[in-house]
């Protein structure tokens, strides 16, 4: 688990190795059998199922979902969304844009968003908080006129819908700095051949409505894509094939060397 925690390819397949080494190991030193080693090792692969079924199942999301003022959660509760601020405000230029939000059941989504206008960049600190749990990330956005974005982000998990063909990602480990996330998004741009003047300027209300976008688009590609399903009035849930899905992308994640 220790080396899973590098950024470095070699050490952190090394600590999944490991973790598929000792599953094995105990299994076969508490029955001296290699087969009940093997299942042991093996039942990381099949374990995502256990939540896929008993949560993911029941899962019903709102096919369209409208952005709304929110006041941010309290630094006791995420204390490094100031921080991240700071950084974004007085150490890389960018303008404080707006605070917005949307919430659907458990689920509630914060959303504070940053504008630089000399490289029409984008930006969001992304704070999501379902039951007890919660978490954060951030996403750079460029965006053209044709509709095609660049998003470089540190999303901390395995993302459990495919990005609509528009959507050019560029997913980094949640370890590295903003100052990083910047330097790769230059590149992802530079890469692509596009240039500052070739973006789509913007306001705070264009990057509400710009997200609005992203969110819709996304459901409506899952849902062409066989991922998801209507259910109900303005719901949609995952099909049996978003399941599997969900379960390679998690393996991916486990397997994962970048």
């Amino acid at each position: 688990l220790g080396l899973r925690t590098y950024a470095h390819p070699v050490l952190f397949r090394l600590g999944s190795l490991c973790i598929l080494a000792t599953s094995f190991l105990v299994g076969y030193f508490l029955t001296g059998l290699w087969w009940v080693g093997m299942l042991c090792a093996v039942s990381w692969f099949f374990l995502p199922w256990l939540e896929i079924l008993f949560r993911v199942r029941q899962i019903r999301l709102p096919a369209k979902s409208t952005l709304e003022y929110r006041r941010p959660p309290s630094p006791e509760v995420v204390p490094a969304l100031q921080v991240l601020t700071e950084q974004l405000q007085e150490e890389e230029g960018f303008e404080r844009a707006d605070d917005a939000g949307w919430e659907w059941r458990d689920q509630q989504q914060f959303l504070r968003l940053f504008y630089k206008p000399d490289e029409r960049l984008q930006a969001a600190i992304c704070v999501v908080q379902q039951g007890g749990f919660g978490f954060y990330y951030v996403s750079f956005f460029s965006r053209l006129d044709d509709g095609t974005t660049f998003v470089t982000w540190n999303y901390p998990f395995a993302y459990s819908m495919k990005m609509a063909p528009e959507m050019k990602v560029n997913r980094l480990r949640g370890n590295v700095s903003l100052y990083e996330m910047l330097s790769s998004h230059r590149a992802l741009l530079s890469r692509a051949g596009i240039s500052p003047e070739r973006l789509r300027t913007s306001t705070p209300e264009q990057m509400l409505a710009d997200i609005e976008g992203d969110m819709e688009g996304q459901i409506a590609h899952n849902l062409k894509e066989g991922l998801l399903l209507p259910d109900g009035e303005g719901t949609v849930r995952y099909s049996w094939r978003g399941c599997f899905y969900i379960w390679w992308q998690v393996l991916r994640e486990l397997l994962r060397v970048r």
